[in-house]
């Protein structure tokens, strides 16, 4: 299965969850692809992207001349464009055959620009498409009603927070304050700071979208 390791041009907050995800880059079947400005963090990192694409408004002159030395491929859009470049960015892992995508650095000091991140999630391209930010010792991902799986170690935190304007039905299977078919609502917070009881945990529901955030123990 082909995974994309995507770098956006957001902070980078070194942790046991980025850290464990970085172990994907080192898979034969994978595609290291630098949204813009994410360049840097690629390179930071010692790997070599085999894709830069955006409008390049904030990568480095000459890490984009090397990468295109190095055998990149370079996908320039108009800074006036519908999407941002983390957008286009998944849908070119989609387009190279990627069936999970790790989104690295999606974090930073601008509000719109992570909310936009965390809600490209729901993106309609990629249901059924395992795609995780992780950063620090944090990871999440989008659940929707066939349910999400979670494996850590006990004691970790877990938070549920609906992005739809509620989640129906929701069970899981594994968390101190469990759920029996309940509903969370957007805007409630009962969802947050759950804990996990055991190395597996599972969440299902009928109807919805859950946000999953997953803080694993380790620095």
């Amino acid at each position: 299965m082909c995974e994309a390791l995507i770098f956006l041009n957001g902070d980078w907050q070194d942790g046991v969850a980025v850290r464990d995800a970085l172990k994907h880059a080192d898979s034969p079947k994978r595609l290291i692809i630098a949204a813009d400005g994410g360049l840097r963090h690629v390179y930071a990192l010692g790997l070599r992207p085999d894709l830069v694409i955006g409008d390049m408004d904030s990568v480095s002159p000459d890490q984009l001349a090397r990468a295109a030395a190095e055998g990149a491929h370079i996908q320039t859009f108009p800074t006036h464009k519908n999407e941002t470049d983390l957008e286009l960015a998944a849908l070119a892992a989609l387009a190279g055959g990627c069936r999970r995508l790790w989104l690295f650095a999606a974090l930073g000091d601008r509000l719109d620009q992570l909310l936009s991140n965390v809600q490209l999630l729901a993106l309609p391209q990629l249901a059924g498409v395992p795609t995780l930010i992780v950063s620090g010792a944090q990871r999440c991902w989008l659940a929707r009603p066939d349910g999400t799986d979670v494996h850590g170690q006990i004691g970790e935190t877990l938070s549920l927070i609906p992005l739809s304007a509620s989640a129906e039905g929701i069970r899981t299977e594994g968390l101190y304050y469990p759920l029996h078919g309940e509903a969370l609502h957007f805007g409630t917070t009962r969802g947050i700071s759950n804990l996990l009881t055991a190395p597996h945990a599972r969440i299902s529901f009928t109807e919805g979208l859950l946000l999953v955030i997953h803080t694993l123990n380790g620095a």
